[in-house]
Order: structure tokens, then C-alpha cells, then sequence
């Protein structure tokens, strides 16, 4: 397993404006799919690629194709859907599909409620949108998933990690082909499993509350 977290102005900037608890619903989807594009173009450094012949106007030439299958893009429902714009946006050509799982309030652990994925992903990459990696149950069991369905490698897009939930990855995926690419590792979690200092619950933030 790898971890990757993105050194760069304008993530730290945008990510300082999605922690700002004042910052409108409106304004923290938009700066989500901005900040996922940033960690994205990061994300899909090892994406695969083929040399393939075009036609310019002015003569053949030897360029660069994805090789198929395509990437497999995986956002976690709910929160994750909001960074999807911003990764298919870099990468148009992928395929989505979508892994429902949720974290049990009272025992933190996650349970998987809806997916909608091809029954065989042998050899696919995949890349898997999950805006908080905090006590790391929902990834790690989502990780599992993906892998028990055949996928070769998977990399996973996080805005913000806590080092609790890098542990219990490592602890379990340590050898596995891995990538957590990030904006931040923050402090800890709180009592609440919440990320401090984080930026609150961000399906909630993305979305709004549903009561």
C-alpha cells in the first residue's frame, strides 16, 4: 500500500475553503470537484496507456491512448457522487460504477447496501472516490470488495485522512496494490469518529441533511 498526499498551493487553498464551516453547499460541491480534479491528474500518474497512430493536419504521427478496458471510476454513495464531476472530468472515457456503504453509528463498522459493478473486474484498475477516509472501515471493506471481484489495482481518491484510518489500511492491505492518494492527513478522530480538524460530514455539506 501507498499513501500519497498533494503537495500543492492550490489544493491546500481549496481545501482551506472546504473546511470553513460558513462555505455555502454551492460553493463546497463546486471546490470538490475542483480539488478532486487536482488530486485526480495526481492519481492517474500509473494509468494505463498504449502507443496508438493518429492522423494530424500536417502528418501521422505515434500518440497516446488509454488501453481498454478503461479505468473503472467507483464513487462511495452518498458523498462520493460529489466527486465524480471532477474525476470524470479528467478522465471522460471511464467507466462508473457505483458501491453503496454506509458506517453503522453504534459499532463504526461499514455495511455494504447497494452496487452496481460488472460481476468480473480481472485485471481492471480502478479508482475509488471516498471524500473521508476516517476510522477506515467503509474503504477497507470496499477495498476487499473490489479485490474479490478480480480488480488488479485499485487507487483511492481521498480528500482528507485520519492516521487512524491509514493504520487500520496498512495493518490489512499492507502488501496489497494499493494507492491512497490525498489532500491532507489530519490530527486524529474524535470521539465521534469525526476527523479532526476536518470539515465535518461531508455528504451533509455536499447534499445537505436528510432527516
Amino acid at each position: 500500500m501507498r499513501v500519497l498526499v498533494v503537495d500543492h498551493p492550490l489544493v491546500a487553498h481549496k481545501l482551506t475553503v472546504l473546511r470553513d464551516k460558513d462555505t455555502p453547499s454551492p460553493v463546497f460541491r463546486m471546490l470538490t470537484e475542483e480539488l478532486v480534479t487536482l488530486l485526480a491528474y495526481e492519481a492517474t500518474r500509473t494509468v494505463r496507456v498504449e502507443p496508438v497512430n493518429i492522423e494530424t493536419p500536417v502528418t501521422s504521427a505515434i500518440g497516446t491512448g488509454l488501453v481498454k478496458p478503461t479505468p473503472l471510476v467507483v464513487p462511495i454513495l452518498r458523498a462520493g457522487l460529489g466527486m465524480l464531476e471532477g474525476m470524470t472530468r479528467l478522465v471522460p472515457t471511464a467507466e462508473v460504477g457505483f458501491l453503496g456503504m454506509a458506517r453503522n453509528e453504534e459499532t463504526l463498522e461499514a455495511i455494504t447496501y447497494a452496487e452496481r459493478l460488472p460481476d468480473d473486474l480481472t485485471g481492471r484498475q480502478v479508482f475509488v472516490l471516498d471524500p473521508m477516509l476516517a476510522t477506515g472501515g467503509t474503504l477497507r471493506e470496499a477495498i476487499k470488495f473490489l479485490f474479490n471481484r478480480g480488480a488488479a489495482e485499485i487507487i483511492c481518491i481521498c480528500l482528507l485522512g485520519a492516521p487512524e484510518g491509514l493504520s487500520v489500511l496498512e495493518e490489512e492491505l499492507a502488501d496489497a496494490n494499493v494507492t491512497i492518494v490525498l489532500a491532507s492527513i489530519d490530527e486524529r478522530l474524535d470521539e465521534k469518529a469525526y476527523i479532526v480538524p476536518g470539515l465535518g460530514d461531508a455528504g451533509d455539506r455536499l447534499y445537505g441533511v436528510v432527516h
